[in-house]
């Protein structure tokens, strides 16, 4: 979709469109809102700079969204699927993302979220290493920055 495209939509139309970078409603609302972008570059400002002001409690309801990294589920988005390219089909890495995703999922309570686009499983894996380290607070913040990172991308994907 080219910018004037997204310009154009209706406000319906519009949110949805922007609901498959990040389902939180503040940030959809606001990038709605403030249209029209002048370009691709303004739309990207506008995202980065609201996605800056997300709350715990947005980025905790927006993990519903996302799989475990290395997971594969038939209701997994296309989205999940390009962004995972980089898991192998190698049961031993598949076990070890399983065994990190569940020891995550005990100290902190939610997924491990992390962006997947362009790591490699190595990557990722040492990653949640590191983060497991995180007192929560931190954590979240981490987590939500990595959020960050996965709907820019994927807005970047969307607009041309």
């Amino acid at each position: 979709m080219r910018i004037e495209e997204l310009n154009a939509l209706d406000a319906p139309a519009a949110a949805d469109a922007l609901r498959q970078c990040a389902r939180i409603e503040s940030w959809v609302e606001g990038l709605v809102a403030q249209r029209p972008y002048a370009d691709r570059a303004a739309l990207l400002d506008a995202a980065r700079t609201a996605a800056a002001g997300w709350t715990p409690q947005e980025v905790e309801a927006a993990l519903a969204d996302h799989p475990r990294i290395g997971e594969r589920t038939a209701g997994m988005s296309a989205h999940s699927r390009a962004e995972q390219a980089g898991v192998p089909d190698d049961e031993a890495v598949r076990e070890r993302l399983r065994e990190g995703n569940r020891r995550y999922e005990e100290r902190f309570g939610r997924i491990y979220l992390v962006r997947a686009a362009g790591r490699s499983a190595e990557e990722m894996l040492a990653l949640l290493e590191e983060r497991l380290d995180n007192d929560p607070a931190t954590e979240l913040a981490v987590t939500g920055a990595e959020l960050a990172q996965i709907a820019l991308l994927r807005l970047e994907g969307l607009i041309e």
